[in-house]
């Protein structure tokens, strides 16, 4: 069996967001994207063994093989890392959501290859203000949520953040807090934003309490992954 104790795993993952959601005071469904980066196609099957519908990759280049391989399974793919809008035509159609939508020019190249019906996207705000990450800025986001919205082919369900790389759980929570609270702002604005998604193997726990409905999880689901 590939990737044992999955399931052990994926069990305590379930427990932990129980937890987290009875010290934020939410109740609502909270989605687990399996990140299976890096890792080969019996990751994916490994993933849907064990309960998981929705698989997440970095880069479209690896995800695209790997959905010819894995095709038939009951899964809806995400793009969760940086997208080049070169690469916009081989995302489009391919992924239910497209997680990293943070320019303008990037959504109108999306929406102009969009053939029928819309691509469902989140727009990827840089909370943590780090120079390294893509991201909207956070006082750029509602113009570039008015834009996005007025573009037939999107269809926008929320946002994404990443926290920093560290072990503070105040700052994490910090960026999370700040993207819920632009995510309220959106919808007392007429902006309904469902998604939050935010949280990834060394702080979702803190992002679940903050109030994600969505985290992205590799590393605690399938181990280490290389280069």
């Amino acid at each position: 069996m590939e990737y044992p104790g999955l399931s052990g795993r994926l069990e305590r993952v379930r427990a932990t967001i129980l937890e987290a959601q009875a010290a934020g005071g939410w109740s609502h469904p909270v989605t687990i994207v399996a990140i299976t980066k890096t890792h080969g196609p019996e990751a994916v099957r490994a993933a849907v063994a064990a309960g998981l519908g929705d698989v997440g990759e970095n880069r479209v280049q690896e995800a695209l093989p790997k959905q010819d391989a894995t095709a038939g399974l009951p899964v809806a793919w995400h793009l969760v890392g940086g997208l080049q809008r070169n690469k916009a035509r081989h995302a489009v159609g391919r992924f239910g959501l497209i997680h990293s939508v943070d320019r303008l020019e990037l959504g109108q190249e999306l929406a102009r290859r969009t053939v029928a019906g819309r691509q469902a996207v989140l727009v990827q705000v840089n909370c943590s203000r780090e120079p390294q990450k893509g991201g909207v800025a956070p006082d750029a986001l509602p113009h570039l949520l008015d834009d996005l919205l007025a573009l037939d082919g999107l269809e926008v369900r929320g946002l994404m953040t990443m926290a920093a790389l560290t072990d503070d759980e105040r700052a994490q929570r910090g960026v999370f807090h700040h993207l819920r609270d632009l995510r309220d702002d959106a919808e007392r604005r007429g902006i309904r934003l469902p998604v939050l998604s935010m949280g990834m193997s060394g702080d979702f726990p803190v992002a679940v309490e903050s109030g994600a409905t969505m985290i992205r999880l590799g590393t605690i689901l399938f181990g280490g992954r290389t280069p």
